[in-house]
């Protein structure tokens, strides 16, 4: 349970990359959020349930900007 206020978005929640970082591991390139997601420098996720979400980096903004 999250002890935040306002509490985190779930994991199954569209917004759950949002929630806030509890154990922060950059030399290994993942973070655990409070809502159990663990979350990848490349922007991949790893569900509690076992789901993982592949890297979803968006397009470079200088190369949309035209």
């Amino acid at each position: 349970m999250c002890p935040h206020q306002p509490a985190c978005p779930t994991a199954d929640a569209v917004d759950r990359e949002a929630a806030r970082i509890t154990h922060h591991h950059p030399e290994q390139g993942w973070s655990l959020l409070c809502n159990g997601v663990i979350i990848f420098e490349d922007t991949g996720e790893l569900l509690p349930d076992g789901q993982t979400i592949a890297p979803h980096r968006g397009p470079a903004l200088h190369l949309t900007a035209a």
